[in-house]
């Protein structure tokens, strides 16, 4: 197969300051570069004839986050939280150690937990609930036993 490697997950943020803040400072990323460019070559690429774009890269257990924003092309709307069976990006899971103690930090660190998400599955000692970034991105907090460098392969529901 030609393709090397998986290089980073871009996500589109309406305020890349609060954004990088959050990612860094509640979830616990690191930034490690930045991108500004309006040039053509970019425009094409993007489709966004008018693009001024601002981009922060940031990582955390080896997966590389873009955030991406543009100061002259305000970003579309759509439903929030976007539906789960949307095609397309849905969820960031990440495995915690205290699943309430996390969505209180998340909710001061201004996520918006969504209560209603709440699961327990005794089968697999699990429980699991999500929130939404600042700007209505879906995280999947999930709390089970183990080692956190594993990745879980059994459904929780």
């Amino acid at each position: 197969m030609p393709i090397q490697r998986l290089v980073h997950i871009g996500l589109c943020v309406s305020d890349l300051e609060r954004s990088r803040r959050f990612y860094r400072d509640a979830l616990g990323f690191r930034e490690v570069s930045r991108l500004e460019t309006a040039s053509e070559p970019t425009r094409r690429l993007l489709q966004l004839p008018d693009a001024d774009l601002c981009a922060v890269f940031l990582e955390r257990d080896g997966l590389r986050l873009e955030l991406l924003h543009f100061a002259k092309t305000a970003p579309a709307a759509g439903p929030r939280p976007r539906p789960m069976n949307a095609p397309g990006f849905t969820h960031i899971a990440l495995r915690v150690d205290a699943l309430d103690a996390t969505l209180e930090a998340l909710r001061r660190a201004g996520a918006t937990p969504l209560d209603d998400t709440r699961m327990d599955n005794p089968e697999f000692e699990a429980r699991a609930a999500i929130a939404l970034d600042p700007d209505g991105n879906r995280l999947e907090l999930i709390e089970a036993p183990g080692d956190p460098a594993d990745p879980i392969g059994e459904p929780l529901a």
